[in-house]
């Protein structure tokens, strides 16, 4: 395993503080993100899970809680669209550079618009995927927002 990646090298070229997390990752887990915060030991609310959508057929980066489920009204309406729908895993791979179950919203390969379920806001700190299976960061959700320009909304059902 690399010790650093292009998201945490986006990270410290943007000089936000961060921490990096490793752990055990389960390629068969169900629920990987919820797998994630059980294998660091923190609560799912504060693990975010990086999704790529496609919105009126256009590419956006959803981050949410780990045990929440997208609202793709929700997503649509964020971005000014009419409809969302999970991008394909492959195409997710291709526009990120990164694997499925390592996407992060930093330092992907092409840059999208990003929301950030608004409830993280409140958290004292957020961990959200580092580009790779297994490495996650730990840094204040004002500046994973202020770094991806995200608009911070709500997006869960």
């Amino acid at each position: 395993m690399s010790k650093s990646t292009r998201a945490t090298q986006a990270l410290a070229k943007a000089g936000i503080a961060f921490e990096t997390l490793r752990y055990d990752y389960e390629s068969g887990a169900d629920r990987i993100g919820l797998q994630a915060a059980a294998a660091i030991g923190e609560p799912p609310s504060r693990v975010l899970k990086t999704l790529m959508v496609l919105v009126d057929g256009k590419a956006v980066c959803a981050v949410v809680p780990s045990d929440g489920e997208l609202a793709m009204k929700r997503v649509a309406a964020a971005f000014g669209g009419k409809s969302a729908a999970m991008m394909p895993p492959a195409e997710a791979e291709k526009l990120t550079g990164y694997h499925v179950g390592g996407i992060s919203p930093f330092g992907s390969r092409r840059k999208v618009p990003v929301a950030m379920e608004a409830a993280a806001l409140a958290e004292p700190y957020v961990i959200i995927n580092a580009g790779q299976r297994g490495v996650m960061v730990r840094l204040a959700p004002a500046d994973a927002v202020r770094l991806l320009a995200a608009i911070a909304v709500p997006l869960l059902a």
